[in-house]
């Protein structure tokens, strides 16, 4: 932590020095517990060009994924001072991965709204534990276990490729092309009202996907993208 604590304030002081570019914290992300969830996210977010903090009470954790990270630190954030002192309070966004102690979980995520952190993610491990995070005001409560089972339901169940969901019951479905929608341009075939869909992209074998139009005709095989209530898109992929 003293090193991490040494390279932060060189930065800080970089920074300064260069008032006129993109600020440093634009891509930056805390990323607070490193079990399994928490150092696949973290990986993910370097790979994508993120400065990543990684911090954990557990130092076992910390040494084993220091190498991989941009930054670790081994830290008890249910301590408010420690994520000052850390400079959290400057990210844009931090993600709060503790799964295994609930009443942690709620601690740090209570002190990062406290610190104002603009976006902040947290993870439950039940639905319970996900509306206390909400009412805490955590902008992003994910429940990944539960999120995971339900869309690996949906493709056992049924015809899908694949499945994902948003909020107010609204769904994206990747499946093969129903016959009943081939062989006439998507304008004519009258998908929208008739299923309450809207197929946004289309992929022949062999290409890439593309953009799916009011003309794009739809031949027999090809992988479509739909879009619409969970419902309606559920029982538009039974007719493939």
């Amino acid at each position: 932590m003293v090193n991490y604590l040494h390279s932060l304030r060189r930065r800080r002081r970089k920074r300064l020095a260069h008032q006129h570019t993109q600020h440093a914290g634009d891509q930056r992300v805390a990323v607070i517990g490193l079990g399994r969830f928490g150092n696949s996210l973290a990986n993910e977010l370097m790979h994508r060009g993120w400065d990543v903090l990684g911090l954990d009470t557990d130092a076992r954790l910390v040494q084993k994924y220091s190498d991989g990270l941009t930054h670790t630190a081994v830290a008890d954030c249910t301590d408010p001072e420690v994520l000052r002192q850390l400079g959290v309070h400057e990210f844009t966004s931090a993600v709060v991965a503790i799964g295994s102690d609930v009443e942690a979980s709620i601690l740090v995520s209570s002190n990062l709204l406290e610190a104002e952190v603009p976006n902040i993610w947290a993870k439950a491990v039940s639905r319970q534990h996900g509306q206390i995070l909400e009412r805490l005001g955590v902008h992003h409560v994910v429940l990944p276990e539960h999120e995971m089972g339900e869309r690996v339901a949906h493709l056992v169940t049924g015809r899908m490729l694949d499945f994902i969901e948003f909020d107010d019951d609204y769904a994206l479905v990747k499946t093969v092309a129903p016959d009943i929608i081939t062989s006439v341009p998507l304008g004519r075939s009258q998908v929208r009202s008739r299923y309450g869909i809207t197929v946004v992209g289309i992929k022949r074998p062999g290409e890439d996907f593309t953009y799916a139009t009011a003309e794009t005709v739809v031949q027999k095989g090809d992988v479509i993208v739909v879009t619409g209530k969970t419902h309606a898109v559920e029982t538009f992929a039974e007719l493939s």
